[in-house]
């Protein structure tokens, strides 16, 4: 058993190449021995969003407060919400953040694939994104 004791890890700022506003990343857990899991909660301010990206395996967001927005390629722009449960499928293009005037903090959860767990794509357009 290990017990990764809360804030014993640095928070680190999301990079400016894959985020767009102020975003916190809190590594959660990484792959322990044959698990692949990996999860990390990140915060972003109002605005704030991810770029365009995809995930090898797939990836689940489980909203923690605040208030959010989604969207797949191709689709529309959803809301989410403390509790809900988004799932993409592996190399489904996607983004998601904050609502314009909202915080949002979810976890998030994904597997690499030969050492890579995302794909960084192009930033999401304020047009995108909706404001």
């Amino acid at each position: 058993m290990d017990i990764l004791r809360a804030g014993s890890r640095p928070s680190g700022r999301g990079p400016a190449d894959w985020f767009t506003g102020t975003v916190r990343i809190d590594p959660l857990f990484n792959p322990f021995d044959a698990a692949r899991a990996q999860g990390a909660q990140v915060t972003f301010e109002p605005g704030a969003r991810t770029a365009w990206h995809t995930h090898p395996l797939g990836q689940t967001l489980i909203v923690v407060s605040g208030l959010g927005r989604v969207q797949r390629e191709g689709g529309p722009v959803e809301e989410i919400r403390p509790g809900d449960v988004i799932w993409f499928a592996p190399g489904e293009k996607h983004w998601h953040g904050a609502s314009p005037n909202t915080a949002m903090v979810h976890i998030a959860v994904q597997e690499p694939m030969d050492g890579e767990a995302v794909a960084w794509l192009e930033h999401v357009t304020d047009a995108e994104y909706g404001v």
